[in-house]
């Protein structure tokens, strides 16, 4: 329990998403039916299941990198207004000593 607490809120979520993932696919999650006449669209389920899995992935790490390119634009504009605020302070500085008019 400790762990889960311990983990970002973005690993949490990915780390469910897979486990939930992993049911489906074929031979790992809990099959207990044994139907012969079923075998064809079980194929065919099978591939649409792993496609929907791969699709579900595909999307994840596309929104984690869209999160982090935000996360980054977001940073480097802080740290911009940071820098401007800091020339800002140094020409109010200038004036008060009359060393610029």
């Amino acid at each position: 329990m400790s762990k889960i607490k311990s983990l970002s809120p973005l690993r949490f979520f990915s780390c469910l998403f897979f486990s939930i993932s992993l049911q489906l696919v074929p031979g790992l999650g809990d099959n207990s039916s044994s139907n012969g006449n079923k075998d064809a669209t079980k194929k065919s389920s099978n591939w649409l299941e792993i496609l929907l899995i791969l699709f579900g992935l595909l999307a994840a790490v596309a929104f984690s990198v869209f999160l982090y390119k935000l996360w980054q634009r977001k940073k480097r504009d802080e740290q911009h207004s940071r820098l401007l605020k800091l020339f800002e302070q140094d020409d109010d500085l200038e004036l008060e000593l009359g060393i610029r008019d």
